[in-house]
């Protein structure tokens, strides 16, 4: 499993994924999930995969090679980002269809789902989830941030402290504490963690980084994130219990 999220403000992007793969409780490895598929100064096009590794792995090499072999359709030619998300969604049933039957055959789930965030010259930016089937949706401003994978445990912190006005820096901190959030209760997904934020009409990838178990900043974060929820814990006043009058009566017996 993993967990990937997008978030969009009016200020920009920010996606985030870590880098997990499970096959196992005993079979544990890193594969990278969040790639950059920009053209700077053109088109920024950033891509996040979670589901069968095999699948998301082979969409990921069809995009590469169309744009290697310069085909006339590609994710850097087609004019508007919600073409480009239709453009991936094609390339995902094609690789199922080629590889369904196999893999269902051995009851192996298939299954993928992916996220584009973005931005086409003479766009707003946008960012989109494709399903397995294809087709998209896309993240609006009454609900700025998409999520794929091991969702549960990092949504709680997104519904409560984005909106589409939220500063990048605090958004970029925000997806940062929802994929820690996630880690700290799901095994399945880990650091390494991939982080990109991308601010509107820059055109270029100018912040990313990728935090590994142990890093000073992932440490500070979590240690400082764990004191805080735990002060206010404390600090919720007490119940204010209705309490019944109990009224004991003697039970006489034979």
């Amino acid at each position: 499993m993993t967990y990937c999220l997008g978030i969009i403000t009016r200020y920009g992007l920010v996606l985030g994924a870590d880098s997990r793969t499970n096959a196992g409780v005993d079979y544990i490895s890193t594969y990278q999930k969040l790639f950059d598929f920009s053209d700077p100064g053109q088109r920024v096009l950033l891509l996040a995969t979670s589901g069968n590794l095999s699948i998301t792995q082979a969409i990921v090499n069809a995009l590469q090679q169309d744009l290697k072999l310069m085909e006339s359709e590609t994710i850097h030619t087609l004019p508007t980002l919600y073409e480009v998300a239709r453009y991936i969604g094609q390339k995902m049933r094609s690789v199922q269809e080629q590889e369904r039957p196999w893999l269902e055959k051995d009851g192996i789930d298939y299954s993928s789902t992916l996220l584009l965030g973005g931005q086409v010259r003479g766009e707003e930016p946008g960012l989109y989830m494709i399903y397995s089937q294809g087709n998209c949706i896309q993240a609006m401003p009454e609900t700025p941030f998409l999520q794929i994978g091991e969702t549960k445990y990092g949504k709680p912190i997104l519904d409560r402290t984005l909106t589409f006005d939220t500063p990048l820096e605090e958004a970029a901190k925000c997806a940062l504490l929802s994929i820690d959030s996630t880690m700290k209760s799901n095994i399945s997904v880990g650091s390494p963690i991939d982080l990109v934020m991308y601010e509107t009409d820059s055109f270029f990838i100018k912040h990313q980084l990728r935090l590994r178990l142990g890093d000073p900043y992932l440490a500070k974060m979590r240690q400082l994130w764990q004191a805080s929820l735990r002060q206010a814990f404390e600090q919720m006043p007490n119940l204010e219990w209705e309490y019944i009058d109990v009224v004991q009566e003697d039970v006489l017996t034979d």
